[in-house]
């Protein structure tokens, strides 16, 4: 309606000029006059003037009206310039209906930014940004909390609390997560995203102290240690003690003085024996069980280099070929992509491979159709999975729960350590060691590297 009152307008001034321009030309060369055409000419000059001006004002208000919104002033009025008629009135109210909704947007996303910045502030996890030149964006009340750090305002400021830290955060890549202990009080899970806004890239991080997590989650470790730990010396000591008391009672009364010395029936010599060699063995299953405890808490430091995963695959099936081969179980190897590698300590990796395949060739030996699948798969930015995976029995849901609990086993000549050990080695990779088991179906065990 506006658009067309505006073209109505300039067409009805367009019109009027050109029939001026003709009649005052028609009346000079017709009529030989002069004082008509010049007024004539006065009136076209005036209408031209007055539709310059018509024309000036339309663009001046769209001017202002992209000014407004180029600068974010949704204050600015149209209703009170509306001399030229009611189209350019239809037209302040057209740009005063458009700045309402920008300013009424504008208020809710000012809403919506004030209730972001309260739960940033009220989360119990620290929040921290900092563009590519490492000043501060934001920083909430947690993080300020856990890190105590006076005048935080650029990361660099980071290297106050730890050096250290300062450099595993800035080598870190978006969606990783690191655990860092800073002091006795404070060990933090640190968590990063890219992001871009305002044509600027920043990283965001996430911080947790789970110090008393942690001290929690180890003093029911050393409770459950602890509980293992007596139950097997207990079971060690008191036959041990019991049958020290019958050898001593065996002595006592088969046994009887004579000039040559003390003898001692054939019966109770029979004993005696048997109960000595029962020591003996209860003896060295405890000597044993203290080894493997030393074995479990002296997991060394990963030596971490390129692997590929073929090559690791094709190791550890070389060393265990005569003992697969003995067991008729077949091994089939999976790769996606073919070439790809991991950051590993080879020697360790290869000692999980091996245990589990191990495990899982023990698993089926009831089973006709014993295979294993060894697979190592790319997950993109969730990193890299070797999954060993098997066709057997499956884990008990019971078991399940536990089977990564150090010296719990379901084997009877088992130590309980493997699997703990195992997942100790991927803690230490930074990854994990999780398991699927579906009963009579399969059982998968996934080593993850991030």
């Amino acid at each position: 309606m506006v658009y067309r009152r505006f073209s109505v307008g300039i067409t009805f001034r367009i019109l009027l000029i050109t029939t001026c321009i003709f009649l005052g030309l028609w009346l000079y060369f017709s009529q030989g006059l002069l004082l008509a055409p010049a007024i004539l000419g006065i009136m076209v000059a005036g209408i031209v003037g007055e539709m310059i001006y018509y024309v000036n004002s339309i663009n001046q208000k769209l001017a202002r009206f992209l000014d407004s919104i180029r600068f974010a002033d949704f204050s600015s009025s149209f209703t009170s310039d509306s001399k030229m008629g009611n189209s350019f009135r239809e037209v302040n109210m057209a740009f005063n209906e458009v700045m309402e909704v920008f300013k009424q947007t504008r208020a809710e996303k000012e809403e919506q930014m004030l209730f972001l910045q309260v739960i940033i502030q009220h989360i119990n996890t620290g929040i921290i940004s900092f563009n590519a030149e490492g000043k501060i964006g934001v920083i909430n009340n947690s993080a300020k909390h856990l890190l105590q750090i006076p005048q935080f305002r650029d990361i660099s400021d980071l290297g106050k609390l730890s050096t250290k830290l300062l450099k595993e955060v800035m080598e870190i890549k978006p969606g990783q997560r690191i655990s860092h202990k800073v002091n006795s009080n404070l060990h933090l899970i640190i968590q990063t995203t890219a992001l871009k806004m305002g044509g600027q890239s920043w990283t965001l991080l996430s911080l947790q102290n789970i110090n008393a997590e942690l001290q929690s989650n180890e003093l029911e470790a050393w409770q459950n240690l602890t509980k293992v730990l007596r139950h097997e010396i207990m079971n060690s000591i008191t036959p041990i003690s019991s049958l020290v008391e019958s050898l001593r009672t065996i002595l006592d009364e088969d046994s009887y003085v004579q000039k040559e010395g003390m003898l001692i029936k054939k019966d109770g010599f029979q004993d005696i024996q048997e109960g000595l060699d029962t020591i003996a063995n209860r003896s060295k299953g405890l000597v044993n069980f203290v080894n493997a405890y030393r074995d479990y808490t002296n997991i060394p430091i990963p030596e971490k280099e390129l692997v590929r995963v073929q090559d690791l695959f094709e190791n550890v099936l070389s060393l265990m070929k005569e003992e697969l081969k003995s067991q008729n179980v077949f091994v089939k190897t999976e790769l996606h992509p073919k070439e790809l590698e991991i950051q590993c300590d080879r020697d360790q990796i290869s000692m999980i491979l091996i245990n589990l395949i191990k495990n899982a060739s023990e698993s089926m030996q009831k089973l006709a159709d014993r295979q294993i699948i060894l697979r190592g798969v790319s997950q993109g930015d969730m990193g890299i999975r070797i999954e060993v995976e098997d066709h057997g029995p499956g884990i008990v849901p019971e078991a399940l729960e536990r089977i990564f609990v150090p010296f719990y086993t379901t084997k009877k000549t088992g130590s309980g350590i493997g699997l703990a050990i195992s997942r100790q080695i991927m803690n230490l990779h930074r990854g994990s060691l999780i398991v699927e088991s579906e009963q009579d179906k399969r059982t998968v065990f996934s080593l993850i590297f991030k």
